[in-house]
């Protein structure tokens, strides 16, 4: 979905037939400017998101404060501004805020979680475990926060999951379907043991997702993957937390794929002040 649908059907949803608050107590003259506050620190994203919100609903150009995609401390600050009419903001001001918080809550849970990895060669993914209709902006904001976007869709890549390997009668027969259809494209290999590991290695798989493992088992992927020489990559799923992910990356996989960036990420506090122009 383009954002300015996204946005319509998003509005439509809040407004209905029209904010009747606003339109009984604000003089219809009435004008306003709005700051937008980050009142908690993180990553702020979004930014784009509001501006079409707010111009949806008759507002004046909103203007960035700050830089998106840099982890800000010093709270509380001005991220945004947007002048208008006094009803388009009120009207504007909960759509826009839960965009914003949304986005910035995934783009700041990000950030911590490469922080917690830093150094150690491993790099954060996402998965496809989005809100339907925001999974551009949601892998957007994982971006922002300095991970790296997994598949976009079913479409764009090749993981060959437990059930497409049952269905095809074997991994090693999977993935030399995958290859014959798609030689360009690479292959990865869901594997829940060091039996599906050393098979998919066996067969130069692209890459190999290392399902719900344990850190001595990733160890043990690790070090079989590297004794055959074989290039291909290790990528630890399942049960990632904050908590673990340090342990995780120490046992020299390449890539850890959080679901949490994206369906558990706790919204940012941004609130929306408003002062009247006279």
């Amino acid at each position: 979905m383009e954002l300015p649908e996204l946005v319509a059907a998003a509005l439509v949803e809040d407004l209905g037939a029209g904010d009747i608050t606003s339109q009984t107590v604000v003089p219809a003259t009435a004008r306003a400017r709005a700051r937008i506050v980050q009142k908690e620190p993180g990553v702020v994203f979004g930014l784009s998101v509001a501006r079409e919100v707010f111009r949806q609903c008759g507002a004046d150009e909103l203007e960035e404060l700050a830089r998106e995609g840099e982890w800000r401390d010093r709270v509380p600050v001005d991220v945004a501004g947007v002048e208008g009419p006094a009803r388009a903001l009120l009207a504007a001001e909960r759509t826009a805020l839960n965009f914003l918080c949304h986005l910035s809550g995934i783009a700041t849970l990000t950030a911590r979680f490469v922080e917690a990895v830093r150094g150690t060669g491993a790099t954060i993914l996402d998965t496809r475990k989005t809100t339907p209709g925001m999974r551009a902006l949601e892998k957007a904001a994982v971006a922002a926060g300095g991970g790296r976007n997994h598949r976009m869709g079913l479409d764009d890549a090749i993981l060959i999951k437990e059930n497409h390997i049952a269905l095809a009668g074997g991994l090693a027969e999977a993935v030399r379907r995958a290859r014959a259809a798609h030689p360009d494209l690479q292959v990865e290999v869901e594997c829940r043991d060091l039996g599906d590991v050393e098979a998919a290695v066996a067969v130069a798989a692209s890459r190999v997702l290392l399902d719900n493992m344990e850190p001595a088992e990733l160890r043990e992927a690790v070090a079989l993957r590297d004794r055959s020489g074989a290039a291909t990559e290790l990528e630890a799923s399942g049960g990632i937390k904050l908590q673990n992910v340090g342990a995780i990356a120490g046992t020299g996989v390449d890539y850890i794929s959080v679901g949490a960036l994206t369906h558990s990420a706790p919204a940012l506090d941004l609130s929306l002040l408003l002062e009247p122009i006279a």
